[in-house]
């Protein structure tokens, strides 16, 4: 009759079953690539116009924490639960592996022989100290120094190697658990924001994404510079940077130019360089010409302002272009009559200064510079468990490498008188990898038969 598990027993089976580890691993893959179709801690509208759903579904996904899932409570209980899992199945096991790397069998009898799938029995001439000598000889050249019992007459020999390999299991649980606590980390103390910061001026706080209040960085960061640079053919961006600097105090602590996927790294926070936009209207130098006076002069303007000409009428820039249809850049413009009526349309090209020459009236202009300001778009990241989840990774990187490519490896041997001389029995295994380990045997037991048979 089987004795009945207590509750505290079955509660430990089941935290140490595999069947719970595959069902965890199974949930947590699944609600991960939820959180990766579903983007996350986008506000509200957001979700309702792009996936086409109602107010009160919203209302339900939110209660739920959908749409910020990594930090939900059921999220963070799977990998809690998971955790939990590896701890006691690391627990149940360690034992059992730490007994067989530190109290070796050294003695093997006929009944762990019968389990090898690698062993050799050799008939020996000669006494029994001198074969005991030519297979330590052996073994040691050939495998490593083997460990020598001497029991009931006969000689046991134990060798072993990489015995330490049967730990990197553990040291991969151990990396699991570790990226688990560098994330923990980062979701309770480290966040993701961004912030907007037109040329030539300065903040000192960033915009979480969730869209609760500023939160203070500690320091002043200037935007000097904004430049971008567009493809030919079209306005898409090719390249754009941002000249930043650090300010601490009032001085100036540290200068970057970041771009793209190289981005600003200073107390714990990373600036990325994510996007850009016009600030504020753009601004123009040009020199306008009076045909029946033929008096130049150069002239201020931003986009919509009424400059005044000589004579009486004005001028105004209505839209600008970076690089209108690959001529570079370009105004359209008009021409206001006394009365202030607007004149028909026209382009002007800086590249081309020649340009508005041909159109006749009474004025020629030339676009000298034109000048736009731009805020560069950063995003923030703070996650001071960045390097607890880098120390996870090398861990498994390195328990894995030695779990799946370093193997612990033994050899026993007896050596008894027999009647026809010395009987030797020689037997191993391999815990990883037995393919290999059969074909090493194989050349071990040839060795033997040389080294006993010569």
């Amino acid at each position: 009759m089987s004795k009945q598990q207590s509750p505290s027993d079955r509660l430990w089976d089941f935290f140490c079953s595999l069947k719970l580890a595959i069902i965890t691993l199974i949930l947590l893959a699944t609600t991960s690539i939820i959180g990766t179709v579903i983007e996350q801690n986008k506000p509200a509208q957001h979700y309702i116009q792009n996936y086409g759903m109602s107010e009160s579904t919203y209302k339900f996904l939110n209660t739920l924490q959908f749409f910020d899932m990594y930090h939900s409570w059921w999220f963070l209980s799977l990998m809690g639960l998971f955790a939990v899992n590896l701890i006691c199945c690391s627990i149940k096991r360690f034992p059992g592996i730490w007994k067989i790397v530190h109290q070796p069998r050294l003695v093997a009898d006929d009944g762990l022989f019968r389990t090898f799938s690698n062993r050799e029995e050799v008939v020996a001439k000669g006494g029994l100290e001198s074969v005991r000598d030519q297979m330590v000889s052996l073994l040691g050249k050939r495998f490593t120094a083997p460990t020598v019992t001497e029991q009931d007459g006969k000689i046991h020999l134990f060798a072993e190697k990489g015995k330490y390999a049967r730990f990197g299991v553990y040291v991969t649980h151990a990396s699991i658990l570790i990226i688990f606590i560098g994330a923990m980390i980062g979701n309770v103390w480290g966040y993701k924001a961004y912030i907007n910061i037109v040329e030539g001026s300065s903040v000192n706080q960033v915009w979480p994404r969730a869209g609760q209040e500023p939160i203070d960085i500690g320091f002043d960061l200037r935007c000097d510079n904004f430049e971008v640079e567009f493809y030919e053919g079209g306005g898409r961006p090719k390249e754009f940077t941002s000249d930043l600097v650090v300010l601490e105090n009032g001085q100036e602590i540290l200068k970057k130019t970041i771009e793209v996927n190289d981005p600003l790294n200073y107390k714990g926070l990373t600036f990325y360089q994510s996007s850009y936009g016009p600030a504020g209207d753009p601004t123009f130098r040009f020199r306008v010409k009076v045909k029946e006076t033929g008096e130049i002069l150069e002239v201020m303007a931003r986009q919509g302002q009424h400059v005044k000409l000589p004579g009486g009428r004005s001028f105004a820039v209505s839209q600008f272009a970076q690089n209108y249809d690959n001529f570079g850049p370009a105004v359209q413009m008009h021409i206001n009559g006394v009365d202030g009526s607007h004149g028909n349309p026209f382009i002007v090209l800086q590249n081309f200064p020649d340009f508005d020459a041909r159109r006749g009236g009474d004025y020629s202009f030339t676009l000298l510079e034109a000048n736009q300001r731009y805020y560069t778009g950063l995003q923030v990241a703070k996650d001071p468990g960045v390097w607890v989840v880098w120390l996870g990774c090398f861990l498994m990187v390195l328990g894995s490498l030695t779990a799946f490519f370093w193997s612990h490896r033994r050899i026993w041997a007896t050596i008894e008188p027999i009647d026809k001389g010395v009987g030797v029995k020689i037997g191993g295994s391999a815990h990883r990898n037995q393919p290999a380990f059969t074909i090493y045997f194989d050349e071990l037991k040839e060795d033997v038969h040389q080294a006993l048979k010569s």
